[in-house]
């Protein structure tokens, strides 16, 4: 089973200059819907979403399932800490250095045992957590916010997941580990200020 342009589609997608908005505190009044559509108009969190589900997949299971779960359950301390008021330092650096770290990650098709890749993981989760944690007490409807942003951070480990599928068709190594440099650069140009 072949998919053609499935490559530069990825590429496209994951590339699109779309502002990075993610974490302005805009658009926060909705309540579910603004959670469910704030986590999708933000490429920083869209990237290192993708790129959490990509892992998981390379690494097979459990960890197909246990970094997309560990992802917001660790977001939601971090969101937690955040809500309180409590300092994180260097929030948007850690956000930006998900993509960067994980999108090597993927791409050098590294297997790290579950214990460590979950640690990864979770330390970016806080970083992400607490970005939107100190924006969350300004909802209209927190906790309607809240659950849609986790139910759409779950679609993004999932769409990464279905491309970590790829890996059992022919050249779908290279499909993945394409997708992992784009990640990379993405969260390279976010640490940089390019993006």
């Amino acid at each position: 089973m072949r998919f053609p342009g499935l490559s530069l589609a990825l590429t496209v997608l994951l590339v699109s200059a779309l502002p990075a908005l993610a974490h302005t505190g805009e658009g926060l009044s909705g309540g579910f819907l603004s959670g469910v559509t704030h986590p999708l108009y933000g490429p920083d969190h869209v990237v290192a979403m993708v790129a959490v589900g990509l892992w998981g997949a390379i690494l097979g299971a459990p960890a197909i399932w246990v970094l997309p779960l560990v992802f917001p359950l660790v977001m939601a301390f971090g969101g937690a800490l955040g809500v309180l008021g409590i300092p994180v330092p260097s929030v948007e650096i850690g956000i930006a250095a998900s993509g960067l770290v994980l999108g090597l990650l993927v791409a050098l098709w590294v297997r790290a045992p579950i214990w460590i890749a979950a640690v990864i993981v979770g330390v970016f989760a806080i970083f992400h957590g607490h970005a939107h944690g100190t924006e969350l007490p300004d909802a209209a409807n927190p906790f309607a916010y809240a659950i849609g942003f986790v139910l759409a951070t779950g679609a993004l480990h999932m769409v990464g997941i279905a491309l970590g599928a790829l890996h059992k068709v022919p050249k779908g190594d290279y499909v993945i580990r394409a997708a992992g440099v784009v990640i990379a650069l993405a969260g390279g140009a976010y640490l940089t200020g390019l993006a």
